[in-house]
């Protein structure tokens, strides 16, 4: 977590213009062109402004993907930008923050800006619907009750959302549908599984599983990927075995 922290820390880097009075925050976290993800601020009173300056529609349209023409793309656009609390404006993804609330939600406006780059996959005619919604189909076809889009605070005082929870009687999943895997959303969803698993814990008197769910069809995930997860003891399901029996007793708790 140290080194997690010390990684976001040095890689985070604020400009100030001469010419307005937003500042660019330059995150380490990657876009759909495999650029940084920036976002800008600006005071405004007690409140400050926090917007993506529309990079992220406009990646969305060069990639090919407009959302507003299908109804099911703005369904699931909608339901990222509440549970995140962020709104569209002018094409401008944005929230608003005081200075006590700064950093939760810098991280739902980053958090936004990467599930909705994300539906860049709805663009190939190969996917059919966002991969969250395909694990949340395999969830109920093994007739599993859960729940989406769970929020559970860290031992930071940051809130994290997961995309669906499984609670058994002394037991807890979280679980974290993967797309697509890097270098950057590996580690954050190792970071924040390990941030709340000690105060949750406390709270439930149950444990706490991270279990990621990673689309490999027509793609290779690399080993040292799994390798991470192994070291750091969390479980993952390939979604190419999704209905092996070993798989299938990890989100049913069989041994």
């Amino acid at each position: 977590m140290d080194d997690y922290y010390s990684f976001l820390k040095e890689k985070t880097l604020v400009t100030t213009s001469n010419s307005s009075d937003w500042i660019e925050i330059s995150t380490p976290f990657v876009g759909l062109f495999n650029d940084t993800v920036d976002i800008y601020a600006k005071k405004e009173g007690n409140r400050i402004i926090l917007s993506d300056d529309g990079n992220t529609f406009r990646d969305l349209e060069l990639s090919g993907l407009e959302i507003s023409r299908s109804p099911k793309r703005k369904e699931i656009l909608d339901r990222i930008l509440i549970n995140y609390g962020v709104r569209v404006n002018n094409e401008e993804l944005i929230t608003e923050a005081t200075e006590r609330d700064f950093p939760q939600k810098k991280l739902h406006l980053i958090s936004a800006i990467l599930e909705t780059a994300d539906m860049y996959y709805l663009a190939r005619h190969t996917v059919a619907s966002v991969f969250r919604e395909d694990v949340k189909s395999y969830l109920d076809e093994q007739e599993l009750i859960y729940t989406p889009y769970f929020i559970s605070k860290g031992s930071t005082g940051l809130e994290f959302t997961f995309d669906f929870q499984i609670a058994y009687r002394n037991t807890e999943i979280v679980i974290k549908s993967f797309n697509s895997v890097n270098k950057m959303n590996l580690p954050h969803f190792l970071f924040t599984w390990e941030d709340i698993k000690k105060v949750r814990e406390q709270q439930t008197q149950k444990a706490i599983i991270g279990l990621a769910v990673i689309n490999d069809i027509d793609r290779e995930v690399s080993d040292e990927y799994l390798s991470a997860l192994d070291n750091k003891g969390a479980q993952y399901i390939l979604w190419s075995q999704r209905h092996n029996l070993e798989n299938i007793n990890k989100i049913k708790l069989v041994a």
